[in-house]
């Protein structure tokens, strides 16, 4: 059981940063149990002092130097003794060493739930702390979920423990953390789900419980997920700077100690915290945004998309686009593993911000001025827009709740139409036709993302399969042929290109042609031949070409179906929106925003909220 310690107490009264500092790192390596309580409440006393004044553009120096208010060893000891009265004059104290049950973690959730005050929009910023709740009765989804593991942990129920989600919080319990628990709610209602096992039919498919692969914490990163949870605004636009710079010096704290390893959200704002004040110049942003998406691929089996938006937003912000196009197609990679439910409001968001107003500026900046076609004239980003798009339409694809509407087809039919027709001609577009490996529905997924998985499997099935055929039916013209006909016939691009058809246009080529086995056979030996250099490698050449073109694996219906129309030299637009938009017509609001989805006119909350 957690205690109240007289080496935490002497770090008060607390007045700088460091001091804060200091006591999560007593509380980290002193002991196996870091008070869960104690640091909420510090946290958020700092919080709400610094971020309910106007402050903004105030110059801070450093850790040691930066005051902070004031405040008093007993107003902590108060807020904490009323905490532990609250847990404790409800439920018993575990006397006896046992494993939580479903039912206790239920009544510490109900003597939480039961005491807050529901006069209070649920999505409002800084109530995810205890200090929140113990002076105001008000907590958010992350904050009931965070106050129900502390109050176990006051009770002494030490297998209780947080899983995380990219926008949700529940607990697991019981021997090796086998059981989870629901212990708050979620979206606009507030739903009675306290108690309930996640469901594991429906986590297979949502978002919303990333496929049963939640950031499952110990109690060390627990701490992680109070200090990730830190929100420094002041209003929309403005930070405090001194709880930014506080929640900055205590994620490098637990970096250092290896308590973010297995965090990647955190590790995304700790990057997206160094991007605006760097403090360690031996580690780039770029490298920790990196190792937040290597964290979700080794840890969650890829199955978490902010990692992605996150170096997104770094490179987007940096004027880095085709890095970014390439971050965005990984994102849309990860949630076309999905169904889309109404669950998923901030997700949704996310991409509509990026569909709808990051690739459109792009676009818009691109095509003007001194930087005019620098990514339009590259096959890779086209390529990788259409797999952007391909993974939200798939995404769609099985939901009960259509995703794209004329707000989404729109931005999308004056994107493409930017890339010019020899542009989009490059790249080489395949129509996945392995739904049983592909199906959401029998719960295997095929993970087609990192460094371009599939797009490398496939390349190397069509080698082997190019290979095979021509030692049997792949031909090739004699240099003294091909240079004669070239006086009278035009060449056919798709041979020069792909190897297909005839190399020259209208008709079968007359051009005398030996086969290898042939070559092979009048030689006596395999391998060598009579043919010039540049004849003979003609074969590595043609391949080399393949490779080198951009290849984009198609999965969604939608997509596949639109292959014909986005290579076409002139595109029809209206025809590419009306089939985007088929089965998803909707009415269209003001301001764009369908019917369709679960979105409010509130703007998207920040993911530290």
């Amino acid at each position: 059981m957690a205690g109240f310690r007289d080496l935490d107490k002497a770090l008060f009264p607390i007045k700088h940063i460091s001091a804060v500092v200091k006591l999560f790192r007593s509380q980290l390596e002193d002991t196996n149990e870091p008070d869960l309580a104690l640091l909420s409440i510090v946290i958020g006393l700092i919080e709400n002092q610094l971020t309910s004044r106007s402050n903004a553009g105030q110059l801070i120096d450093s850790p040691e130097t930066t005051v902070l208010p004031r405040f008093e060893l007993e107003t902590v000891e108060n807020l904490y003794r009323k905490f532990k009265i609250v847990i404790t004059g409800s439920v018993e104290p575990n006397k006896t060493k046992t494993y939580a049950t479903r039912d206790l973690v239920k009544r510490v959730s109900d003597v939480i739930w039961n005491s807050l005050t529901r006069s209070y929009y649920k999505d409002r910023a800084h109530l995810q702390s205890l200090y929140s709740y113990l002076t105001g009765s008000k907590l958010d989804c992350f904050g009931v979920a965070f106050a129900v593991v502390a109050g176990c942990q006051v009770l002494g129920y030490d297998d209780v423990h947080l899983a995380l989600s990219e926008d949700h919080a529940w607990v697991v319990f019981g021997p090796h953390g086998s059981e989870t628990a629901e212990v708050t709610w979620h979206g606009k209602g507030n739903e009675d789900k306290r108690g309930q096992e996640i469901g594991k039919l429906d986590s297979a498919r949502s978002w919303l419980y990333v496929n049963n692969k939640p950031v499952v914490c110990t109690r060390q990163m627990e701490v992680a997920a109070l200090v990730s949870a830190i929100n420094p605004s002041l209003n929309a636009s403005v930070d405090a700077t001194e709880v930014a710079l506080l929640q900055q010096e205590l994620l490098w704290l637990l970096y250092d100690l290896g308590h973010l390893k297995k965090y990647p959200m955190a590790i995304g704002n700790l990057g997206d915290l160094e991007e605006i004040s760097p403090k360690r110049p031996g580690i780039a942003c770029s490298a920790l945004f990196e190792e937040a998406i290597d964290a979700a691929r080794r840890f969650y089996n890829n199955q978490h998309v902010y990692p992605y938006t996150y170096q997104g937003g770094y490179y987007f912000r940096n004027k880095k686009y085709k890095e970014a196009f390439e971050s965005w197609a990984n994102a849309s990679d990860v949630i076309r593993l999905y169904n889309y439910s109404r669950d998923d409001e901030e997700i949704y968001k996310e991409f509509l911000e990026i569909a709808n107003e990051h690739i459109p500026y792009i676009m818009k900046i691109e095509s003007s001025g001194f930087e005019a076609n620098t990514i339009l004239k590259k096959s890779e980003c086209f390529a990788n827009l259409l797999k952007f798009y391909d993974g939200i339409c798939q995404w769609e694809e099985g939901s009960a709740t259509p995703v794209l509407h004329i707000g989404w087809a729109k931005p999308l039919v004056n994107t493409i139409s930017k890339f010019d027709a020899d542009v989009r001609a490059q790249v080489h577009i395949v129509c996945d036709n392995m739904e049983e490996k592909l199906s959401k529905k029998n719960g295997s997924i095929f993970n087609n993302n990192n460094n371009n998985n599939y797009e490398k499997e496939y390349q190397a099935t069509m080698s082997k399969s190019n290979n095979k055929d021509q030692t049997t039916s792949h031909f090739y013209p004699t240099i003294e042929a091909l240079t004669a006909a070239c006086s009278e016939k035009i060449l056919n691009p798709e041979y020069l290109l792909q190897g297909d058809g005839s190399p020259f246009v209208g008709g079968e080529s007359t051009i005398p042609v030996v086969t290898k086995k042939e070559e092979e056979k009048e030689n006596g030996k395999p391998g060598t031949s009579k043919s010039p250099d540049f004849i003979t490698k003609h074969e590595d050449y043609e391949e080399e070409l393949r490779k080198n073109r951009p290849t984009v694996v198609l999965h969604s219906q939608k997509m596949k179906e639109l292959k014909d129309l986005l290579l076409a030299e002139k595109l029809n637009t209206h025809a590419i929106s009306l089939h985007l938009t088929a089965q998803s017509q909707v009415q269209v609001g003001k301001r764009g925003k369908s019917d369709s989805t679960d979105t409010s006119n509130r703007p998207k909350r920040s993911r530290r909220d």
